[in-house]
């Protein structure tokens, strides 16, 4: 009994001792922390249409057209690829998107961006994107602001009849419209 007595004893103490030692260590904040807008953006409201969750970059005194380089598949954001859920069919365009889970790439360019709708998930950055599993795509015009956002941001708004992708970062601004089905 008395040698049941010390294991325990001994256990406990080796527990307590070693505890500090098995904890979970944690990263530090990303330098471009990840976001997400949806639609509605109202949170009492659960029933949502759409959410988007990307990463914001922050300019830092560079340069948007050497983060998102013009004519070349962007990730539109940091980190991994943006994902997109619809929570109900939608059109970009004249192509149909059944409701879903989606990765959302952009062609950056001066004028106009190309929107991308892609089936494939769980994509870090635009390494690997492939144009054969494109699900719609859309391009649309570029307009300047006199306000520069220093975090690449996506906010959604919309009505009865679409959704509007709002895309900005430094003083260009990119909306891309969605038809709800």
């Amino acid at each position: 009994m008395k040698k049941l007595h010390a294991l325990a004893i001994f256990c406990t103490l080796f527990i307590a001792y070693s505890a500090p030692t098995l904890a979970q260590k944690f990263d530090k904040l990303d330098v471009s922390p990840m976001d997400c807008a949806s639609y509605p953006s109202d949170y009492k409201n659960s029933l949502k249409e759409m959410k988007i969750i990307y990463s914001r970059p922050q300019l830092n005194g560079r340069e948007l057209g050497t983060l998102a380089v013009n004519g070349k598949v962007w990730r539109t954001g940091a980190n991994e690829a943006c994902e997109l859920t619809l929570y109900k069919d939608m059109k970009l365009g004249d192509s149909l998107i059944p409701a879903g889970v989606y990765t959302f790439y952009t062609i950056p360019g001066e004028s106009e961006w190309t929107a991308i709708i892609s089936k494939d998930l769980n994509v870090w950055g635009a390494y690997f994107y492939n144009e054969a599993n494109d699900v719609a795509r859309i391009t649309v015009p570029v307009t300047q602001s006199d306000e520069s956002l220093e975090a690449f941001s996506i906010a959604l708004d919309g009505g009865m009849d679409a959704i509007n992708m709002h895309l900005g970062w430094g003083n260009v601004r990119v909306m891309v419209p969605f038809t709800k089905m």
